[in-house]
């Protein structure tokens, strides 16, 4: 197997981003767990993944803190996989993935859902990058500045 190259330490934050959620089996956990999944089985039955390859992705993501474990909620002897905060924080990564599939997919007929609001049951609207101000951006409207240097504290 091909040792990929780590992005942990990058100063980009797209590519350290990639070093925790940037594989494809990764995000489709994520998006199953944001949709309720928890245990080993209802992921490899609903991924049909290896069940070698769903525990690598699994521990990454426990490592990574985006999961974490925690007992059965039925009190059995399994664990589950629980969303953590920083997990939680993928969903507008996911949603805006999908939403670029549904408009720009070859055949977007064969897309099987639509996301909706739980309490309306209206499609979501897609998402937008507005500035401070409510301005919606494009991306010649956007640069990259350098970070100001964290201030030291004085003795």
């Amino acid at each position: 197997m091909v040792k990929r190259t780590s992005f942990e330490g990058d100063s980009c934050p797209i590519a350290r981003s990639l070093e925790a959620i940037g594989d494809w089996w990764s995000l489709l956990i994520i998006r199953e767990a944001l949709f309720g999944l928890r245990r080993f089985g209802e992921f490899q039955n609903k991924l049909g993944m290896a069940k070698n390859i769903l525990s690598v992705r699994l521990r990454s993501l426990v490592d990574h803190g985006i999961l974490t474990t925690a007992p059965a909620s039925d009190g059995s002897a399994y664990q589950e996989y629980v969303l953590t905060p920083k997990g939680r924080g993928t969903f507008p990564i996911l949603v805006a993935l999908r939403q670029w599939s549904e408009e720009f997919d070859d055949h977007p007929e064969e897309i099987a859902t639509v996301l909706v609001d739980r309490e309306k049951g209206r499609p979501v609207k897609k998402l937008e990058m507005r500035a401070e101000d409510g301005r919606l951006l494009s991306p010649a409207e956007t640069m990259l500045k350098p970070r100001p240097a964290p201030r030291r504290r004085s003795a």
